[in-house]
């Protein structure tokens, strides 16, 4: 029965948590389909399309398209979708091109906003003089995309943690694009880049933001410019929240809200305050938590079977004590990755455009950043021996961890198609591979193999001490691979809470990706030293976690080539 249980809680959890998740995006009679729809030069878009209760052709309603930002998904702006459909807004939340499901390179055809808002306009029960678009991070580009291409095609537009102008869309003047709200957090790692100025909450005082605004004075929040009848309105509302904490800050969602009920016509009234998106996101979020028991519960039962019983072994931990060569290990093991991190990825940015052999920019990032890592760890172990070696039966290692995660890749696929939900708490998500996707994955696993079996022989060598018990092995496996990332993360945000300046400022967005690592190395943490306890070999584990990580980082993420 070892294992039982935990598989028991990590199926209710997925389950219940994702059931639960389908039925509050539903609420109030909403319809939420998958749906498919041709984009530009032969792309296919994907999308999630929110229907609200007694809407037909005979009885049209207002429209919003919705996208998300870089290296996300449509399931990214489910606060925001769930609310405008609440209020009787029909709903188009697209994959971005080369992001999810939707085909063809990151940033091409106009990012897919064009095409996305021609088919929302062809639905025959949109009312198509009342659209609105909402766009956050380079979703805003996408949006201002399909304004550009459309200049009659829409009524409104909510500039999400985004701006106009150059590089990715056009310069804003006081009459384009058409009543725009632009919400700003006054945290926003991206300042810099949306609107020139160090500091969020400096915005006002942006030149390219007052260009917008037809001022030459600091713009004042909250304050209403133009004319909503002409076209020419414009408002900036700067909520407490960083640029991905947009989705899920109430006051964001809430700014949208108001603007759009102030823009177009056709709406249900609703108050503001009325949210229920957050219980959507903490029940996708239960459902994401339970894939580490689910997995370990998995691992455990398969293990019981008959094929892999040589696998089934006791660990015998080399080291006695927490001495000092212990606490040189555990702060070289939590410090040194996160370190390395901003470099690694700068340096691929710069060095190693994609290509057809490597075609998605982040997960290249993280490749390389675990090469590197594995270097330095194998260096390192030159000195001192990591776990004792033990056969590692690596066919029937290997059969066990991928009938571990196909388990869970499968009930992932399953979910997606009775509940229409991904798990994912935030910006951490978890969903089934495209087809393009499946095909890239071996590009990137082979190299994560390979970081993981060095790098959890190494972690289970130098930090498992005898005699300790399975929570406390956990607990410092999780710091150790965890905590680095949060220690650091922790004083850069802090930083910029205090002083509105983030220090990895230079590059925000690998700063927004790390935020990532924290829970997904602590995962890790816990399924590393479960497959440990139970075989005394990190080869299981390594598999078993490689095979995660590349699912996750590979559906993930963006796709640039191709």
């Amino acid at each position: 029965m070892r294992g039982f249980w935990l598989l028991v809680l990590g199926l209710l959890l997925v389950i219940g948590g994702s059931w639960a998740a389908s039925r509050i995006q539903s609420a109030d009679g909403t319809r939420v389909t998958d749906i498919r729809f041709a984009g530009d030069n032969g792309t296919t878009l994907r999308a999630l399309l929110y229907i609200p209760a007694g809407v037909d052709a005979a009885h049209k309603a207002p429209a919003i398209l919705a996208v998300h930002g870089y290296i996300n998904t449509a399931e990214t702006q489910s606060a925001f979708a769930i609310e405008f459909a609440r209020r009787g807004y029909v709903v188009l939340a697209i994959d971005q091109a080369g992001h999810g499901y939707s085909s063809g390179p990151a940033f091409a055809n106009g990012f897919g906003g064009p095409a996305s808002l021609r088919y929302l306009r062809s639905l025959p029960y949109v009312d198509t003089a009342n659209i609105g678009l909402e766009g956050h991070s380079m979703g805003g580009w996408t949006v201002l995309a399909a304004a550009s291409a459309l200049p009659d095609g829409y009524r409104s537009i909510v500039l999400e943690g985004s701006s106009t102008g150059k590089p990715f869309a056009a310069d804003g003047t006081p009459s384009w694009p058409r009543n725009v709200a632009v919400v700003f957090s006054r945290f926003d790692e991206f300042s810099t880049i949306m609107w020139g100025v160090d500091r969020a909450q400096d915005v006002a005082t942006s030149p390219k933001l007052q260009a917008l605004f037809g001022t030459t004075s600091p713009v004042i929040p909250g304050r209403i410019y133009g004319d909503i009848a002409a076209g020419t309105a414009r408002r900036l509302t700067t909520p407490v929240a960083t640029h991905p904490g947009d989705h899920i800050s109430h006051a964001a969602v809430a700014d949208s809200l108001d603007w759009f009920g102030r823009t177009l016509q056709g709406g249900e009234p609703r108050a503001l305050t009325d949210h229920i998106w957050l219980t959507k996101e903490l029940a996708t979020g239960v459902a994401l938590a339970g894939i580490v028991p689910l997995l370990v519960g998995a691992f455990s039962r398969l293990l019981a079977l008959p094929p892999f019983a040589p696998l089934r072994r006791t660990p015998e931990p080399r080291v006695r004590r927490r001495d000092a060569q212990w606490r040189r290990s555990f702060w070289l093991t939590t410090l040194v990755p996160p370190l390395t991190l901003l470099p690694v990825f700068i340096a691929v940015t710069l060095l190693l455009p994609p290509s057809a052999l490597l075609p998605q920019t982040v997960s290249t990032q993280v490749v390389l950043w675990m090469l590197v890592n594995a270097a330095i760890t194998w260096a390192l172990d030159r000195r001192q021996p990591p776990v004792p070696y033990v056969a590692p039966y690596w066919g029937r290692s290997l059969a066990l961890a991928l009938l571990t995660v196909g388990f869970a890749y499968a009930l992932v696929e399953a979910i997606a198609a009775l509940f229409i939900v991904d798990l994912r708490f935030w910006v951490v998500a978890l969903k089934p591979l495209s087809a393009a996707q499946a095909r890239m994955l071996p590009i990137y696993l082979l190299p994560m193999l390979l970081f993981f079996i060095v790098s959890q022989r190494a972690l289970l060598g130098r930090l498992m001490v005898a005699g300790e018990g399975p929570w406390r092995q956990t607990f410092v496996a999780v710091g150790a691979l965890a905590g680095g990332f949060a220690l650091l993360l922790g004083l850069d945000y802090a930083l910029l809470f205090a002083t509105g300046r983030l220090p990895t400022g230079f590059d925000p967005l690998t700063t927004v990706i790390a935020i990532q690592f924290i829970p997904l190395l602590a995962a890790l943490g816990v399924i590393t030293v479960a497959c440990w306890r139970r075989t005394a070999s990190a080869i299981p584990g390594a598999l078993l976690s490689a095979l995660l990580v590349a699912w996750y980082v590979v559906a993930g993420t963006a796709t640039q080539f191709g």
